[in-house]
């Protein structure tokens, strides 16, 4: 069974490459972020040609999530329990479902923007309600993952330069120890191999040839209890989708599991 997760920056404008990424890849549940359109502008129908169901909570041109399955779409929990509001309103940020013999939360973590900045407040209190939300089938006998953008770089070699990010979100102390807190559920983090370079970044910026020159950061993360951890026989980030013209600033994350 291969999971991905995948950040694709606007699912509008990235359409095409999504549809030929499936087709390619082989990918059996997607974990999509950002999708940036609302749920009736979702590509249900174009997916629905390959062959796999969708689920999406999206409301605008902002945030956005969904789950992409061959597989099987069940037990849907649209929303994250308990999650904060940021100026009034619960973001798209969080969806769940049981894929198969595997079941998945697509999480799309807030930026934070800046240190001193109300978002990064935000940020903190919407990583607790996650862990509050995903205790229980972290704990469970059942393969189970929270993939997605987590816009957090869990230790100093998941960014290019640890100096350049000094003062910055991604990398405070407080953003690490709520990882830390989901890994005391019982869950791990599942680090793809790197395929060319010594680090698998998943993030690299549109500005200043952040990609031809490797200035990247690991944001994009699989978190899984002992039953995933233990199912996975492979993983990888999918760098050449990060390649060529219309590109999301994000690659593929990509996890095999022998479930």
């Amino acid at each position: 069974m291969r999971i991905a997760t995948w950040n694709v920056n606007s699912i509008t404008a990235r359409l095409p490459r999504l549809l030929a990424w499936l087709e390619s890849s082989g990918t059996d549940v997607l974990c999509v972020q950002e999708t940036k359109c609302t749920a009736e502008q979702f590509p249900a129908a174009e997916l629905r040609e390959l062959g796999y169901e969708s689920v999406v909570n999206a409301t605008g041109r902002w945030n956005g999530v969904a789950l992409v399955s061959r597989v099987g779409l069940d037990d849907i929990v649209t929303g994250l329990p308990g999650g904060p509001e940021y100026e009034g309103v619960q973001e798209p940020r969080a969806i769940a479902a049981t894929c198969g013999p595997v079941r998945v939360w697509s999480v799309y973590v807030p930026n934070g923007r800046e240190v001193a900045h109300d978002h990064y407040a935000y940020k903190l209190r919407w990583l607790e309600a996650l862990q509050a939300a995903v205790a229980g089938d972290a704990a469970g006998p059942r393969p189970f993952a929270v993939l997605g953008d987590f816009n957090i770089a869990p230790t100093d070699d998941d960014v290019w330069d640890r100096s350049f990010f000094e003062g910055s979100t991604h990398v405070t102390a407080p953003e690490r120890a709520a990882l830390e807190g989901l890994r005391g559920t019982g869950l791990a983090d599942i680090v793809p191999r790197p395929l060319k370079y010594d680090h698998p970044f998943t993030y690299w910026d549109y500005r200043q040839l952040c990609f031809p020159k490797n200035r990247g950061m690991r944001i994009d993360l699989v978190y899984g209890n002992k039953p995933f951890a233990d199912a996975v026989k492979d993983g990888y980030v999918d760098r050449e989708e990060r390649k060529g013209k219309g590109a999301s600033d994000h690659a593929p994350v990509v996890v095999d599991l022998d479930v």
